[in-house]
């Protein structure tokens, strides 16, 4: 299996330290503080550890406070909101410091038949046409060094986006606010469906922020923003596999204050919606003034 899934794998696997009472770990290389994904993935993996397996969860609601230290371990409290008939309800707090980082509050339910519709999934090329060796070829050596960096290195996240072409130099011209990405994870998956949601919980904090920023003409990786996530809310809309390609389909309706909005609906390759995803971000310009 890929180094960077087992790593992944590892961070989930959150250490119980008492009843509602959790401990997680970061990776330290290259990062000044805690991905936003790590975070989500890791509240959701400490709040199913409370809930019985025939009840997943299918909703979460977060809000990112501090930065997290990937120095220290985080610890997650649950606490049990409550447990009904068909719904559960989960609180957790992220801890590091004494002081709280990042708070998320999760429904579980029971699967229930009724009425069912969806969005169609946007028509664009298969992942197959977005293969990496053509990437390499392609673009890769003409991309800026942090962009390239990212995209090379090894991943727990296989990034596949329809165009790459917004990352090339000199093409930071004003876009749709929108962007289509395949994304899977790097090697396969247990089949515990609580993993294949956690696992794409952790993958859904990825370039959102990038996608309000298109319209503009600007991107996280130019060195001029200020970017954080500020929240994020998911919701699972029926069972899939995170191991599989996934289209991570996004739209940015709204920026303004220095915060950007920004959604996201997940297909499976036969158009199946699986997941939808909202998140505000902040996108603050930096001002450099000459020295």
């Amino acid at each position: 299996m890929n180094s960077a899934v087992l790593g992944l794998l590892g961070l989930l696997d959150l250490e119980q330290l008492e009843d509602n009472l959790f401990r997680g770990t970061s990776p330290t290389e290259g990062w000044q503080r805690v991905f936003g994904g790590q975070v989500i993935g890791q509240a959701l993996v400490a709040a199913t550890r409370t809930v019985p397996a025939d009840r997943p969860a299918h909703s979460m609601h977060c809000y990112f406070v501090r930065p997290g230290d990937p120095k220290v371990p985080i610890i997650y409290e649950v606490k049990r909101i409550r447990d009904g008939g068909s719904f559960t309800t989960r609180y957790v707090e992220a801890i590091q410091h004494g002081q709280t980082i990042f708070t998320f509050l999760a429904s579980f339910h029971t699967d229930e038949p009724g009425l069912r519709h969806q969005p169609p999934m946007p028509v664009v090329p298969g992942p197959e046409d977005t293969a990496q060796e053509d990437l390499q070829a392609a673009f890769l050596q003409h991309m800026p060094a942090p962009i390239r960096a990212y995209f090379e290195r090894e991943r727990p996240i296989e990034l596949r986006p329809v165009d790459y072409s917004r990352f090339l130099p000199g093409t930071q011209e004003a876009r749709k606010p929108s962007f289509d990405i395949w994304i899977r994870s790097a090697g396969p998956l247990p089949d515990d469906q609580a993993i294949h949601r956690c696992v794409l919980g952790y993958a859904s904090d990825m370039t959102l922020l990038d996608t309000s920023l298109a319209v503009h003409g600007r991107s996280v990786f130019d060195g001029g923003i200020q970017g954080a996530s500020l929240d994020h809310a998911m919701w699972f809309h029926r069972p899939f596999r995170a191991d599989e390609w996934l289209l991570y389909s996004q739209d940015s309706p709204f920026s303004g204050g220095a915060r950007g909005l920004s959604r996201g609906n997940i297909f499976t390759r036969d158009g199946l919606h699986v997941a939808t995803v909202a998140q505000e971000g902040l996108i603050r310009p930096i001002n450099r003034t000459p020295s």
